[in-house]
């Protein structure tokens, strides 16, 4: 997922604190529910810029929770969005089991609003 955000209403930092909060980034296999390679977390940084703040908040992370999996890899290529009926699928789709579930549970998790 590409998250665009404004850094003059959140900073990248933030977005990077709710980011370990909200899944276990010490598993290789994936992020439950789903595993597997398509489902690893992985933080792709645009820039120099984005990949030190990244490498700074990986390392914080590490040294509350242990060995982190999710890699930091460079963005590089074309960027491709997902299908129209994942985009905004929890705000869409609220009394999905998976919403329900597994997205509201998080969205609470980090005080926020939900769908």
């Amino acid at each position: 997922m590409k998250i665009t955000y404004d850094p003059d209403a959140i900073s990248l930092e933030t977005l990077l604190d709710w980011f370990w909060k909200i899944h276990d980034p010490t598993d290789p296999r994936g992020v439950w529910p789903d595993f597997g390679p398509p489902y690893r977390s992985i933080l792709l940084p645009a820039d120099e810029g984005q990949r030190n703040v990244v490498e700074r908040s990986k390392a914080a992370a590490e040294a509350r929770l242990g060995t982190i999996a999710t890699q930091v890899v460079p963005l590089a290529g074309t960027y491709f969005p997902a299908e129209a009926y994942h985009q905004d699928y929890a705000k869409r789709n609220p009394g999905d089991r998976y919403v329900r579930r597994v997205a509201i549970p998080k969205l609470k998790k980090l005080g926020l609003s939900t769908p």
